[in-house]
Order: structure tokens, then C-alpha cells, then sequence
């Protein structure tokens, strides 16, 4: 159906929101398999500095903070998915505008949901976000990845930073994020892998089952952990 269960989006670099990222999921690549049980995982890092007001160094230093706990604790991320979840609240939380792509995903729903429902649906989008891209983050190695620098015109609240993610074919995945201008700095807002963005798969798919089913169900359906069948899903190796 709409709400086909499809594999997790490939998740390289931290959103937000995505998000869209941050958002979301985004299923791993090149993830080993532990063979042991971990040794205690050592003391979170100190917060790490991230300058929020360019955006391609924010995805840098967003990804750089997310390396380094990983490379300090990776065997404890691959078998307690307790602390996965809470290294994608802490990393890709605070630099994702979860409420504004929420708003974009509804369109023209979110004028009429009451705010007990657009509360509702945030917090659904934020944990359908956060579980998917969390999931994947044990994955997260630097040699996969490379950023380019990002786009912004002078005076513009608008812009975008590519990536792109290495496959073992040697082949590359071109991964977009879109970002936004916000009091608090720059704020990610939507993923696009290959062209398809991951608020605009979301909406489209919303859109219908909003018209045929309300919005109620809709969120329901989104507590569950179902996501539409057309979120982009990049090559897993």
C-alpha cells in the first residue's frame, strides 16, 4: 500500500532533518556485522564546536562530531540501539528545522490541523526521522564521503550543500541537502538523494491518504513506523 515499509534511506551525513534531514531514515552502508560483545563505552566527548552560520561548514563540523564519538564507541552503537538514538538527538536534532519541514510535508493541511494535531505530527516526523537516520550512523565512515562546497546567493536565507557518498562499486551517489537560514543559524530542512527529495516523497504521499483518511490516521500510521513507499532509497554498498 502507500504506507509500504521500504529499507531505510542511506544515511551519510547528518541533518538534522533533515531533518531532513534531518531527516530521516536513511539506511547504512558498509556496516559490520560485531562479533563481541563491547567493552563499556567510553564517556560522551565534550560537546563539539559547530559554526552554525556558514552551511557547509556546519555539515562538516556536524559530521566531524559525529565521526569522532563513533570512532571512540562504534562496537557499543552497533549493539545498543539506546545509544544510537541518543547520538542522532544530540547531532542531528538541534541542526534539523523538524517543525518547518513538517509544516512543507502537510502543505496546505497544516492551515487547517488544529495545533493538538501539528504537535502530534512533529513529534511523529521528528522520531520517524530520527530512528531511520539514527539507525545508520554506525556506518558513518569518512572515507564514503565527500562535501563540496555549498551554495548560497548574497542576501539569500536559502541554501544548499552536495555531497557525495562512495560505493564499494566505486560508483557515487549525489546527496543534496537543502538548508534555511534561521535566528538560531543555519537549520537543514530536506534531503534529496539522486534528485528525489524526502519532504516532497513524504508530502506527496500524505496528501492522499490526509484526503481519504484524515489526519488522524495519517499520524497514526506515522507513530507506527510506516513511511511512504516513495522515500528515495540509495544503493546499500
Amino acid at each position: 500500500g502507500d504506507f509500504e515499509v521500504k529499507a531505510d534511506l542511506l544515511m551519510k551525513i547528518p541533518l538534522g532533518a533533515l531533518g531532513l534531514v534531518m531527516l530521516s531514515g536513511l539506511g547504512g552502508v558498509g556496516v559490520a556485522t560485531a562479533v563481541a560483545a563491547p567493552a563499556a563505552a567510553s564517556a560522551p566527548a565534550a560537546a563539539p564546536t559547530i559554526n552554525a552560520q556558514d552551511p557547509t561548514q556546519l555539515v562538516k563540523d556536524v559530521a566531524s562530531g559525529i565521526l569522532k564519538e563513533l570512532d571512540a564507541n562504534r562496537a557499543a552503537y552497533r549493539n545498543n540501539p539506546k545509544m544510537v538514538r541518543q547520538l542522532a538527538d544530540r547531532f542531528l536534532l538541534p541542526y534539523f528545522d523538524t517543525h518547518y519541514a513538517a509544516q512543507l510535508v502537510l502543505g496546505r493541511y497544516w492551515r487547517t490541523a488544529t495545533a493538538d494535531q501539528r504537535t502530534r505530527f512533529i513529534a511523529a516526523f521528528q522520531d520517524s526521522m530520527l530512528q531511520s537516520y539514527g539507525n545508520a550512523l554506525v556506518g558513518f565512515t569518512a572515507n564514503r564521503l565527500k562535501i563540496l562546497p555549498g551554495r548560497v546567493d548574497p542576501g539569500s536565507d536559502q541554501a544548499t550543500v552536495s555531497t557525495t557518498i562512495n560505493r564499494d562499486d566505486g560508483t557515487t551517489v549525489p546527496v543534496l541537502y537543502v538548508l534555511h537560514k534561521t535566528a538560531d543559524g543555519w537549520k537543514a530542512w530536506d534531503v534529496k538523494i539522486e534528485g528525489i527529495s524526502y519532504v516532497k516523497s513524504f508530502r506527496d504521499d500524505f496528501a492522499a491518504q490526509i484526503q481519504q483518511n484524515g489526519l488522524d490516521a495519517v499520524i497514526a500510521r506515522l507513530q507506527s513506523g510506516a513511511r511512504p513507499a516513495g522515500i528515495p532509497v540509495p544503493p546499500s554498498k
